[in-house]
């Protein structure tokens, strides 16, 4: 951590949303170097983290920091957020955008850059009162270990560290560090140089968590990594170290800026326009000894004009809609099933605390399923809702259509047949590779070491040794080889992307069949 003692400070998320605007005339950054000035000893800088995944110019507003911290080395501060790790880039944008405008020497420049997330400060003291992290803290968060710690072993705070002992019933996973936490921690040197599962935990905490107003600290499972920590955990924390205030980021808020625990945590983000155009405010702080915080709030738009709060609010909210909707197609045919167990007279209509009961129970979502209704489901003048409604301004696009459509000569009830419940299979499968995308599109990437949108054949042999040392997988090259091959659909020498989404599909299905060849004998 880096410890600055500053009689006036101005403290930014500097969110690489900023970057959606750097290549127009109203740009965040310069509207705060603008209006602030230039960093210097009277007018130093905090940018929060995530730098970069967030727009087409995100190479460019990390080059402004970096530039600007060597010409300005002890006037400006830039912390590591959770976006600094090379997995959140390959999943968010920010290596795809590397290679794209730097076609002979992206790769190198992602390697350089690997190694420059790893040396960021994670935290800022300031004047020994304010404490300065992206993420949150945790009941268990140790300024002093994190003071010390080597934090350039860190390559992903997303992959935990491989024990050394073998047992990995206890590693801790997270969202997606449970879907690449086979390919082991990716490391120019042996396990004992890594971190330990104590200071990952330290660090994940730090970059991840988020404030809540429930007390004590819990699983963030929102996020999936990190905690949520309630005001008890900040006083307990603050008291311990004798500070005053805890200042974070990596959550918007729609005025910019939130005040929370009795004032002793601020979040504030820099990026207005997060979800879309007039849906939120950015904000900055201004801070000097012994004075309250001031808060600076801007909205870049193409007039640079703010749109009423109402419109606002309904940006936000027409946002979480969609990726709601998106979560519930995921799910499709887990909630006909719910729907319809509770269905009992199949009418094809639910009460309302049936339809929300359904929802909460597969969804795993706490939210108010009864407001949320009229977004998400029709209903009748007795307040049942018609539950397959839910469904029929969003679908997924399949790679077949269904058999309906294709075979016109099916007889009603033709999906009660084996080859119905065929296709419903299929249907499941669909959901369920579009539920894990996303994590599979990491899987990929990690497999794809030059970046080049198809893994050679190769790569694909470097990985399964990893693959097969690590678990001390027993199989021939040469059925390696011929399961290469059969990935290798279109015959061209590389496997791409939906080659490899489909694999996953054949694998599973054979799963199911091996299982059941082995109950049959």
């Amino acid at each position: 951590m880096t410890s600055p003692c500053l009689p006036g400070t101005f403290l930014s998320e500097a969110y690489s949303s900023l970057s959606k605007s750097l290549a127009g005339d109203a740009c965040p950054g310069r509207v705060k170097l603008t209006r602030n000035g230039l960093p210097s000893v009277s007018n130093p800088y905090v940018f929060n983290g995530d730098f970069v995944d967030r727009g087409r110019n995100s190479m460019e507003v990390l080059m402004i920091l970096l530039v600007s911290f060597l010409v300005y080395p002890n006037d400006l501060h830039l912390n590591r957020g959770n976006h600094e790790d090379f997995m959140m880039n390959m999943r968010y944008g920010f290596t795809k955008e590397i290679l794209h405008k730097y076609k002979l020497h992206g790769k190198k420049i992602l390697q350089i850059l690997e190694d420059v997330y790893t040396w960021l400060p994670i935290g800022t003291i300031i004047d020994n009162e304010i404490l300065v992290i992206h993420g949150g803290i945790s009941e268990s968060t140790d300024l002093n270990l994190l003071h010390r710690i080597e934090r350039n072993k860190m390559k992903s705070v997303l992959m935990s560290p491989i024990p050394i002992d073998g047992d990995r019933a206890t590693e801790k996973k997270n969202k997606v560090g449970k879907a690449i936490a086979a390919w082991g921690m990716k490391t120019d040197g042996p396990f004992s140089e890594q971190l330990t599962k104590h200071e990952w935990e330290q660090v994940i905490n730090i970059l991840w968590s988020d404030p809540r107003g429930k007390r004590g600290c819990y699983p963030n499972t929102s996020r999936g990594g990190g905690c949520y920590f309630g005001p008890d955990i900040t006083s307990k924390i603050l008291n311990k170290y004798q500070l005053k205030m805890l200042v974070r980021s990596h959550e918007c808020k729609p005025e910019g800026y939130e005040i929370c625990h009795d004032g002793k945590v601020i979040t504030v983000f820099s990026a207005s326009n997060y979800y879309e155009e007039g849906s939120n405010r950015g904000a900055y702080i201004r801070m000097s000894s012994g004075t309250t915080p001031r808060f600076f709030q801007y909205q870049i738009t193409k007039a640079t004009c703010l749109r009423p709060l109402y419109q606002r609010v309904n940006a936000i909210e027409s946002s979480a809609i969609r990726m709601l909707k998106e979560r519930m197609i995921s799910r499709k045919t887990d909630l006909i099933r719910a729907f319809q167990l509770q269905d009992r007279n199949k009418s094809g209509k639910l009460s309302m605390g049936q339809w929300a009961f359904s929802m909460e129970n597969v969804l795993g979502l706490n939210l108010p399923w009864r407001s949320l209704s009229s977004h998400l489901v029709a209903t009748d003048k007795d307040g049942n809702t018609d539950y397959m409604s839910s469904f029929q301004d969003i679908h997924i696009q399949k790679p077949v259509k269904e058999a309906s459509e294709t075979q016109p000569w099916l007889k009603p009830g033709w999906s009660k047949t084996p080859f119905g419940r065929l296709i419903r299979v299929q249907s499941t499968l669909i959901e369920t590779v579009y539920r894990y995308r996303s994590d599979l599109q990491i899987i990929f990437n990690v497999i794809d070491s030059d970046h080049s949108g198809l893994i050679s054949m190769e790569e694909f042999r470097s990985m399964w040794k990893l693959f097969k040392s690590h678990y001390s997988v027993r199989i021939d090259d040469s059925q390696f080889d011929e399961l290469a091959e059969r990935m290798d659909s279109n015959k061209d020498g590389s496997i791409d992307f939906n080659e490899f989404l489909k694999a996953f599909y054949v694998v599973h299905k054979f799963d199911k069949l091996s299982k059941s060849d082995t109950k049959l004998a």
